[in-house]
């Protein structure tokens, strides 16, 4: 009987495998390309008079509330699992979630929407020298090659001397929102099975629309809001089919696909496919709201994620199980990459 139940199994399920993973591989192209929804949403807002803190603001309030009710229920009753991760809760809504986006529209408000997600996109680059930095040890080739490809990528995007000139303040912002993305990857690397996924994007959520509220009320943070029609692929659409893409399509399903997608494939295969959420963005500002990068910054791009993806590449060739030798002899497990679980809740940009 053994043998009989095996024979069937070895010949379902590597079919059935390979289902889960196209399934999963179309769910995370899926999430990068709402994800790459947002900047154009959001700067159909802001051209209409909105300030960058208001249109954060009802994004992150929108999508908290939505998100609230599934993450009731996957909590169970098991409210201690908040008490114990209040911190990385914290720190995810503070930084992952309020500042990083604030930073990144605030870019969108002074450059293209292409330039200013390529410039949040050198967050794994950050990652490599800071630990460079940090532990004074030479990163892999394969690693260095893909860091000096990408700022070679950041020097075109830039375009210093062409003639359409980037807003220098707006170049900050998209470097701080890589800043921002650099230590949610940090503050996310850590594997925490006790919280779900889905309840730390909601807390998160939650915490950097309270930390926005509060900003505005205390004069803090500027709150411009406007009722006027917006600008998407050249229609005239109420002001508020821009906030509901914003918050549902870029906020929500972008969250919860990418969450489904990191449990489909893992987190490494995960977010090295959220990488094309660049090419998305770059298509969704093109299609709704007329823009186009450069040559020159497309090259710079194109160098950007392809340095990305080189460091991506050199992760994933390092085996699973790799050991390094202990005092004793003894195979010890390695020190996990900050980058390895980054991406099982999905950043929003």
């Amino acid at each position: 009987m053994p043998a009989a139940n095996n024979q069937p199994r070895s010949r379902v399920a590597p079919a059935a495998g390979r289902g889960f993973l196209a399934s999963g591989l179309g769910v995370a192209l899926f999430s990068s390309a709402v994800f790459g929804t947002s900047g154009s949403f959001a700067k159909a807002l802001l051209e209409t008079g909105w300030s960058t803190g208001a249109a954060v603001t009802l994004r992150l309030t929108g999508a908290a509330l939505i998100l609230a009710i599934p993450a009731v229920l996957a909590l169970r009753g098991r409210w201690h699992q908040l008490r114990d991760n209040w911190l990385t809760i914290l720190l995810f809504g503070l930084i992952g979630v309020a500042a990083c986006q604030l930073f990144y529209f605030n870019a969108v408000a002074r450059l293209s929407v292409g330039v200013a997600l390529l410039l949040e996109y050198l967050a794994p680059v950050l990652i490599v020298l800071w630990l460079w930095a940090a532990s004074r040890k030479r990163p892999r080739a394969l690693t260095l090659g893909g860091t000096l490809l990408s700022l070679a990528g950041l020097v075109l995007v830039l375009d210093l001397t062409g003639a359409v000139k980037v807003d220098p303040v707006g170049v900050l912002w998209g470097i701080a929102a890589a800043v921002c993305l650099a230590m949610y990857f940090f503050i996310t690397a850590k594997e925490n099975d006790t919280l779900p996924p889905i309840v730390l994007a909601s807390g998160g959520l939650m915490v950097g629309a309270a930390v926005m509220w509060l900003a505005g009320a205390t004069g803090l943070l500027p709150m411009a809001f406007s009722t006027a029609d917006t600008k998407l692929g050249g229609w005239v659409a109420p002001w508020w089919v821009s906030l509901a893409g914003l918050v549902v399509l870029a906020t929500v399903l972008a969250y919860v696909s990418g969450i489904m997608a990191a449990r489909a494939l893992g987190s490494k295969v995960a977010s090295f496919v959220s990488l094309t959420e660049v090419l998305f963005a770059v298509v969704w500002a093109w299609l709704l709201l007329g823009e186009l990068p450069g040559a020159i910054q497309l090259l710079g791009g194109v160098l950007i994620v392809g340095g990305v993806i080189l460091v991506r590449l050199d992760e994933l060739r390092a085996p699973a199980a790799e050991t390094e030798a202990g005092p004793g002899g003894e195979a010890e497990p390695k020190a996990p990459s900050p980058l390895e679980h980054a991406n099982d809740v999905e950043p929003v940009p």
